[in-house]
């Protein structure tokens, strides 16, 4: 039997999901076919439009060998899994002459724990369990969110959260799930022959794709405990998210609040000596936490020193007193204890990490209004485990729509632990990158302004001439606005003036479920949406209802922040340029993530605004720009302003028309 061609298969599957094809996802996928049968590795940008998941899954799926999909969003995890793969699998099926089985699979605290469910919850203050169903009052919302989870535990299939719709808060949550330290084990656990994480598990051993999220491929990397079933090809999605998903995940945290739960937790399974110990030793670090500045600790200070020995060992001692106490009085004690021992063993591996002071990684305080001080560890720089536990063994495709910063793919590949492309050695993975393209015509469907008669932004303080030029752009639009602030307070703020100076409703994250604040947007021409940094990743708003794109400022990091501060410092000891490969680089990729909002069809047309004039007149201002779609570009206020007011214009001429 002949082998059925890749031209043919992408045609079957695209046709099946409804989509067009695109000379690029052709490109696309001949690549990724290429990468896995030589073991390779490939980084692909796909601007939006390509069809950039039909361009993996379908070289994939007909190669035949198990293939790990991570993506870093919710919402394509669900796509590939609910749309993409089912009709894809049925289109290929006629010529691949097989169903490829799929399944997704998460991080044990995804799931609903069925024993938390029955049993209720360890309890730090009291003896035996704590049933939350008990405690909450029905008429609470904690308490409709509990009783709502209990119905749904018997008609769900799966178990895991992002199936339950609506959805509830992180606290009900947390009352019946469990982290995989906390988990008794399924042959220990009454409830795990029933148990949705092992069955999920067991769903993922038996697909040839597994789809996950980054942080499970980075716990997989860094734990060294395969979570992941065996794999030969790794495709990794919305990969400009994978670095700071692997640092979150390789972060360590101590709190006072998380201290005492621990001591309470651990008070009643321990003899009294090993539990005092604890408490000393607790008491001593939340007095020193009290009185911590936020910032960097560059060498450790001899007092937080002392505590945080005081803290390893007095854990080190609860860790191993934990195993040979029993106290009739605690009731399912098991359980008890391994929430004691998750939460104890946290703080040892934390503390000492901490006090063995490894160069390579960054340690500092701080300080939030609500939860107070917290003292915080980070790898400098997470390329070195991603080079050995990512490329070793398996063909590992990235792809994104930004991924080429400055014009090529040399400063994600550095931080992904890759060597500049074409280098050739030992244990140098062999990588190559490729562009290909967008449907859209960038250049006639949108323009790049830059307001370069505005004052330079300051580190603190109001931006007047900003903001009127905000309420201008804004009323030429006739509202269609997306604006991405970079702080919180500053989308605030402009929201807060533009209230009070346009009569046109404006949104801001925050006063209700991101969700909620799209729909809205995307159903009202005449709506505004404000918002920060996290809001550039999530918003797909097509057609005229999103015509004005506006960035408050270029999103450098800010200059104190540790990790930022310690990793360009880092670049600069190295005889390197730490403001672009650290600062530039960050602020690069979001810009083009923000930019990316404006079009998202080909009939889309419109501005995208950044009111800051460094964008024009700085000697990194080109690098910035070549990072962005290829829109036309200019500095006329004037222009910018007739052309929205086309845009407008013909947007509410076809919408009268229809």
């Amino acid at each position: 039997m002949t082998k059925p061609s890749l031209p043919d298969l992408l045609h079957a599957a695209v046709t099946a999901v409804g989509g067009v094809e695109r000379p690029g996802q052709v490109t696309m996928a001949e690549a990724v076919a290429q990468a896995i049968d030589d073991g390779s590795h490939l980084l692909v940008q796909a601007g939006t439009g390509t069809g950039k998941s039909l361009g993996y899954l379908v070289p994939a799926l007909a190669h035949g060998d198990r293939v790990v999909v991570a993506t870093a969003t919710l919402a394509l995890q669900r796509q590939l899994v609910e749309r993409d793969l089912p009709r894809t699998v049925e289109a290929l099926h006629p010529q691949l002459r097989r169903r490829p089985e799929f399944a997704m699979l998460k991080g044990r605290s995804n799931y609903l724990c069925l024993h938390r469910l029955h049993e209720g919850v360890p309890q730090d203050d009291e003896d035996g369990l704590f049933d939350a169903f008990e405690a909450a009052a029905p008429t609470s919302k904690l308490g409709k969110d509990l009783l709502r989870l209990r119905d749904w535990s018997d008609e769900t299939d799966t178990g895991d959260r992002d199936d339950l719709t609506p959805g509830v808060s992180d606290r009900a949550w947390a009352q019946v799930s469990v982290s995989s330290r906390e988990c008794l084990g399924a042959s220990k656990c009454a409830y795990g022959a029933e148990c949705f994480a092992e069955a999920a598990r067991e769903r993922a051993k038996l697909a040839e794709v597994v789809v996950t999220n980054h942080a499970l491929l980075a716990i997989d990397a860094i734990e060294g405990a395969p979570v992941l079933p065996q794999h030969e090809v790794l495709i990794v999605d919305e990969a400009h998210e994978l670095v700071s998903r692997v640092t979150g995940v390789a972060t360590g945290e101590l709190t006072p609040g998380q201290v005492n739960r621990a001591v309470r937790r651990a008070a009643k399974l321990v003899d009294e000596k090993v539990a005092d110990q604890l408490q000393t030793a607790a008491e001593g670090f939340e007095r020193l936490m009290e009185l911590a500045l936020p910032g960097r600790l560059e060498e450790i200070p001899e007092d937080l020193a002392y505590a945080l020995m005081a803290l390893r060992d007095a854990a080190r001692a609860v860790i191993s007193a934990l195993g040979s106490t029993r106290d009739r009085s605690v009731q399912d004690e098991d359980a008890v204890r391994k929430q004691a021992l998750a939460s104890v063993e946290t703080i040892h591996d934390v503390a000492e990490r901490i006090t063995n002071g490894s160069e390579y990684d960054v340690v500092w305080y701080e300080r939030h209004d609500r939860f107070g001080a917290s003292l915080r560890v980070a790898p400098l720089s997470v390329s070195g485990l991603l080079r050995e536990k990512l490329f070793s063994d398996r063909s590992v495709v990235l792809t994104s729509a930004t991924l080429k910063l400055g014009g090529d793919f040399n400063g994600v590949g550095a931080s992904l632990g890759l060597a500049p492309e074409g280098t050739e050695g030992e244990d140098v993975p062999v990588w190559k990158g490729i562009d290909v393209g967008s449907p859209f015509d960038y250049p006639k469907q949108g323009i790049l302004y830059v307001a370069r008669h505005l004052a330079t932004p300051g580190r603190e303080g109001s931006r007047t001439d900003m903001m009127d030029e905000l309420a201008e752009l804004v009323e030429a639009a006739g509202g269609r606005t997306l604006g991405l602030f970079s702080s919180m307070r500053a989308a605030q703020a402009a929201a807060e003036e533009l209230r009070g100076r346009l009569d046109k409703p404006i949104l801001l994250q925050g006063e209700d479920t991101l969700g909620e604040l799209i729909k809205t947007f995307a159903g009202d021409p005449e709506t505004c949406l404000f918002g920060t940094l996290s809001l550039w990743q999530g918003v797909d708003v097509p057609g005229p209802n999103c015509q004005l794109v506006v960035m408050d400022r270029i999103p450098f990091p800010r200059p104190d922040d540790p990790l930022m501060s310690a990793r360009q410092k880092a670049v600069e000891e190295a005889g390197g340029n730490g403001f672009m490969a650290v600062a530039a680089t960050h602020a690069a990729l979001l810009m083009a993530q923000g930019a990316g909002r404006l079009v998202r069809a080909t009939g889309d047309r419109g501005v995208v605004a950044v009111l800051d004039p460094r964008l024009a007149t700085a000697r990194y201002g080109s690098y910035l720009r070549a990072s962005l779609p290829d829109f036309w570009y200019t500095t006329d206020r004037n222009q910018v302003r007739r052309s929205l007011a086309a845009i407008d214009a013909a947007a509410k001429a076809k919408a009268d028309g229809a």
